[in-house]
């Protein structure tokens, strides 16, 4: 016999997901900070096979690489062999991450649209990561920002330690939301909310994404990128979904790791959230068949088990039944 209690509170509450979109943006980031945190460097053959592929699969918006000095990133060093050996395909958005003028300098030669630029909310992170205060940091990108427009760029931006920064802890809102509405200001059409370590809980990406809401930022304008430091990248990421955002940041096959957790899974991988977005259905245009696979190179390539649980479930379906991957 059905609890007429229960019955009418199942009637009062709206359906659990009814606020999930259509379809979701996968904004694909492996080949730039997931290859950057790997002990592994791949050439520059491979690593234009990996973006290529990720296209091929469906991905519509992928960042190649960073031009920054080598001496900081030497696993990125041949940045302007990769940009620029990438062929392009129509309908696809290209981005790559540049620190200052000389990057973007760079970055132009190599034909980039889009650019990226990163900054922390942690005055800390911002000082032993890009050797800058905060306002150092904004007054650069006000720079390279207005010149990466007038040249005829678009413009991303990172904001990174939102929920947590290895060295202060927590960081405050007023710094997530000072650092984000100073990127907007400058021209940026998008800014990327970063989970650096991977400590981030659903009820505190409400918070936040509450808090730019309430300050006037609106959430077209953002974007949630999740480590999966402490396995909890894809609640985090439904959350997200269910408060207005449409464009999620992934690395495929989980690549790069955390650098303040040695042994920590890396970026939410690709292919886990591709699986479960499509099982709510909702959309992505990208190929998960065409992914996995992908992710199953680039684990023997970088000799190591990649983290991606839908790859590690996929692998083992396939073993069981005796089959190629």
């Amino acid at each position: 016999m059905t609890d007429p209690t229960l019955t009418k509170i199942h009637a009062e509450r709206p359906p659990l997901f009814a606020a999930l979109p259509p379809e979701v943006s996968i904004y694909e980031v492996g080949p730039r900070d997931g290859l950057q945190n790997e002990s592994t460097v791949l050439p520059v053959e491979r690593k234009v096979e990996l973006i290529e592929g990720l296209v091929d699969a469906g991905v519509k918006r992928i960042e190649l690489t960073s031009f920054v000095n080598p001496r900081w990133i030497p696993a990125l060093a041949d940045h302007m062999e990769v940009a620029s050996r990438v062929r392009r395909k129509p309908g696809v958005s290209y981005s790559a991450l540049v620190p200052n003028l000389r990057g973007l300098d760079s970055a132009t030669r190599a034909g980039m649209q889009e650019i990226a630029v990163f900054m922390a909310a942690s005055q800390t992170h911002n000082r032993k990561n890009i050797n800058k205060s905060t306002e150092e940091a904004l007054a650069t990108y006000r720079e390279v920002v207005r010149e990466g427009i007038a040249r005829g760029m678009t413009v991303r931006g990172y904001v990174s330690t939102v929920y947590g920064c290895p060295y202060e802890g927590a960081i405050s809102l007023d710094s997530v939301i000072h650092v984000a509405a100073e990127l907007l200001a400058m021209g940026v059409y998008e800014i990327s909310l970063g989970d650096t370590i991977g400590v981030g809980t659903p009820r505190q990406v409400e918070y936040i994404l509450d808090g730019l809401m309430r300050a006037g930022i609106r959430l077209d304008q953002l974007a949630v990128h999740f480590h999966d430091t402490r396995g909890t990248a894809l609640a985090n990421i439904t959350v997200a979904l269910q408060f207005g955002i449409r464009t999620v940041d992934s690395a495929v096959g989980g690549l790069g790791g955390c650098p303040y957790a040695p042994g920590a899974s890396g970026n939410v991988a690709t292919e886990d959230v591709v699986y479960m977005l499509h099982g709510m259905g909702v959309q992505t245009g990208v190929d998960l068949d065409k992914l996995v696979a992908i992710s199953e190179r680039l684990s023997g390539q970088l000799a190591r088990e990649l983290p991606s649980k839908y790859l590690k479930a996929h692998l083992g379906h396939c073993a069981r039944l005796g089959r190629p991957v």
